[in-house]
């Protein structure tokens, strides 16, 4: 539960930095907290922006579109909600 806690904060922080208008890569919340190994945790950095969206706090989207969560192939942006 702390590790969710910690990438789901660190998305929130990085996608609030980057501002309402942008997107981040879970890439980046990746190496941001992992570093070298960042690719492993991908899974996990995707899973936490997923209960983020479901949550109404971010939107995820492919191709500049919103996708449907349940049916995500390929890479996705995570971006801010208004508040």
């Amino acid at each position: 539960m702390i590790k969710e806690n910690i990438i789901s904060n660190t998305v929130l922080a990085m996608a609030t930095e980057r501002g309402a208008d942008k997107t981040i890569c879970p890439s980046e919340v990746a190496r941001a907290l992992y570093n070298t190994h960042w690719r492993k945790h991908m899974e996990e950095v995707r899973q936490a922006a997923i209960v983020l969206h479901q949550q109404g706090r971010v939107s995820i989207t492919q191709k500049g579109k919103p996708v449907d969560v349940n049916h995500i192939k390929g890479p996705i942006r995570i971006k801010i909600n208004n508040v």
